[in-house]
C-alpha cells in the first residue's frame, strides 16, 4: 500500500505580533477555513476522511484541547476524529509523515495533515512547559553552530538577501497562488520586505545580549571546546514568527481512484531524528540524510529540498554538506522571508515541495524541519506523472 498526496492549501503567513494580518483570525478559524476550502476544491464529501491529524507547538489557550478534533467538529465533518501532536517547530511535517504511514500500514484510506501556529495569539513558550535542564535559546545555539563552522558574517547576510529576493520573486510570478487560500482581503504572505546586503549588514546581533545574560555560558559548558561564541545571526537572518495554518489531503491509490481524486505525488519515506539539544539545529539535515539513504538514493537524485530556514548558518551547512545549491533548495525562498509558523511550517514545507516538483517537472523532492531540543524530521515524496 502506498500513500499519496492529492491536494494541498495554506493560509498567507501573516506577522507573528498583533500587528500581523492574521492576529484576528483564531488557529481554529484558520483550520476550519482550509477544511472548507479541500471540500470545495476537489468535491471532498468529508464521509470518506478517515482521520485529521494537525501539529502545534504550543499547545495551550487557543491551541489546546485537541485544536484537530474541535476544527472538524466546527467544520461539519462531525464523525472525523482528530488528533493534535507536538513535535516542536516539526510538528506540521510530522503530521504529514505518520498519517502517510498509517495509510501505508492499512489504518487510514484517505486522511487530512497539517499544522496551524498563531504566534500572535498563542506565544511561544505560552505553556510554560518543561524543556532540557541544559537547553539554550534557538538563536544561541544559531550562533554557536555558525561559530563552530566558522561561517562570516557577510556569508549568513547573503543567504538572508538571496531567499528574501528569491520569496518576492516567486510571488510575483504567481506561484503561490494555487495553493494559498485567502483569508478574508488577505492573500499574500506580508513578511517578505526589500532586502540588501546594506541593509542587512547594518543590523544588530540579535543574540549577543541574551548570550551575554547567561545563556552563552550555558552553551559553552556543554561545549567548552569552542572557546568563546561568535555572535552573528540578525533579525535578518533569522526566521521571521508567522501565524498561517496548512492542510494536505493524503491517501492511497485505490481510494482516490473511487472518489476520482487525482494523485499528485508519492510519499515514498519519512525520519525522525534528535541531536545534541545544545548544538540543536542541525537534526532537520540529518533527518534529510537519513531519509535519502533509506529511499536508496543520494543526495544528488533529489531535485528539490524545502528545508526550514532555522537561521542562516544551518542552511550554508546544508548546503555545503547535500551540495545542494540554490536553484534545489528552497527555490522560491524560505522561512527567513515569508515567515516560520512553527506548527505549520512542515506542512506547508512537504506542499511546496510537490507544488515545486510539478512545475519544474521533477521527480524526487525532500522537506524538513529542525525543531527544539535537537529534534528533526524529513519526508521524501516522489512526483506522480500524469
Amino acid at each position: 500500500m502506498e500513500a499519496y498526496v492529492l491536494d494541498y492549501v495554506r493560509t498567507p503567513r501573516g506577522k507573528g505580533s498583533p500587528k500581523g494580518s492574521l492576529h484576528h483570525v483564531t488557529p481554529l478559524d484558520a483550520l476550519v477555513l482550509l477544511e472548507n476550502a479541500l471540500v470545495a476544491r476537489t468535491g471532498l464529501d468529508p464521509a470518506h476522511v478517515d482521520d485529521v491529524t494537525i501539529g502545534a507547538a504550543t499547545q495551550v489557550g487557543e491551541q489546546g484541547a485537541n485544536i484537530a478534533r474541535t476544527s472538524v467538529l466546527l467544520a461539519g465533518w462531525g464523525h472525523v476524529p482528530g488528533v493534535t501532536l507536538n513535535r516542536f517547530c516539526a510538528s506540521g511535517v510530522d503530521a504529514v509523515a505518520q498519517t502517510a504511514a498509517r495509510i501505508r500500514g492499512g489504518d487510514l484510506e484517505l486522511a487530512v495533515a497539517g499544522g496551524v501556529e498563531s504566534v500572535s495569539r498563542v506565544p511561544m513558550f505560552a505553556d510554560n512547559g518543561p524543556l532540557w535542564t541544559s537547553s539554550v535559546h534557538m538563536g544561541i545555539a544559531a550562533d554557536l553552530n555558525a561559530t563552530i563552522d566558522g561561517f562570516e558574517r557577510a556569508e549568513l547576510d547573503a543567504y538572508g538577501v538571496e531567499t528574501h529576493t528569491k520569496a518576492a520573486a516567486a510571488w510575483d510570478a504567481g506561484f503561490y497562488d494555487d495553493s494559498v487560500v485567502p483569508v478574508g482581503e488577505f492573500a499574500r504572505d506580508e513578511l517578505i520586505r526589500p532586502t540588501t546586503a546594506e541593509s542587512l549588514a547594518a543590523l544588530p546581533p540579535a543574540f549577543a545580549e541574551l548570550g551575554a545574560s547567561g545563556q552563552d555560558a550555558v552553551a559553552l559548558a556543554a561545549h567548552p571546546e569552542v572557546g568563546e561564541i561568535r555572535h552573528l545571526h540578525t533579525v535578518g537572518t533569522s526566521p521571521a514568527l508567522a501565524d498561517a495554518a496548512a492542510l494536505l489531503l493524503l491517501g492511497n491509490a485505490e481510494t482516490s481512484e473511487r472518489l476520482g481524486l487525482p494523485v499528485r505525488a508519492r510519499v515514498v519515506a519519512s525520519a525522525t531524528t534528535g541531536a545534541d539539544p545544545v548544538i540543536m539545529l542541525t537534526a532537520g539535515q540529518s533527518a534529510v540524510e537519513r531519509v535519502i539513504a533509506k529511499a536508496g538514493l543520494r543526495p544528488a537524485d533529489i531535485d528539490v529540498f524545502e528545508f526550514a530556514e532555522a537561521f542562516s548558518a544551518l542552511c550554508l551547512r546544508f548546503r555545503r554538506d547535500l551540495g545542494a545549491g540554490p536553484e534545489r533548495m528552497n527555490p522560491n525562498g524560505g522561512t527567513m522571508a515569508m515567515g516560520h509558523a512553527f506548527g505549520a511550517t512542515g506542512a506547508i514545507l512537504v506542499g511546496q515541495c510537490v507544488d515545486e516538483l510539478e512545475r519544474r517537472d521533477g521527480r524526487y523532492g525532500v522537506a524538513a524541519v529542525s525543531g527544539a531540543a535537537g529534534l528533526g524530521v524529513a519526508v521524501l515524496v516522489e512526483r506522480v506523472r500524469a
